[in-house]
């Protein structure tokens, strides 16, 4: 059993150490607002947080996360700047399929909570999820709304 603290709230699971903590979230947990894309860290469709850094599940096996503390896009909103990020997202439209957008926003978030007011390089170099639909200038206007 590996106890782990996820959006506030511990839980405890059985699994293999080295098993990614993707598969926790959304084969154990349920928490299946964190994506499986392309399995090898690429994409960013995966990324939550782990201690408010921007963090891709698929690579970070269960025994690495210990005592971090995850957060995913289930409770993204309880913090006031994933609120404002959301907020963002919301209000400019930004999504198309959807697919990409749940690790997008993470990614924002960890961005935000460490540069508060970008510049557009911070916002590039922060923002390198892909997104198949191409929404890169509506992810890039979401962030700086949300820096505002």
């Amino acid at each position: 059993m590996i106890t782990l603290t996820i959006n506030a709230q511990p839980y405890r699971v059985e699994a293999e150490p080295d098993t990614p903590l993707l598969f926790v979230l959304r084969d154990s947990l349920g928490l299946t607002g964190t994506k499986y894309g392309c399995g090898i860290g690429q994409c960013g469709a995966c990324t939550v947080l782990l201690d408010g850094q921007a963090a891709r599940s698929c690579q970070i096996p269960l025994e690495s996360v210990g005592d971090q503390a995850v957060t995913t896009i289930e409770a993204i909103e309880q913090d006031p700047v994933g609120a404002r990020v959301v907020a963002a997202w919301v209000g400019i439209e930004v999504p198309q399929c959807g697919y990409c957008q749940s690790g997008q926003v993470l990614a924002a978030t960890s961005l935000l909570k460490q540069t508060p007011k970008p510049s557009e390089d911070d916002i590039a170099g922060a923002m390198t999820n892909l997104c198949r639909c191409g929404t890169y200038n509506a992810i890039a206007a979401a962030v700086r709304q949300a820096a505002a």
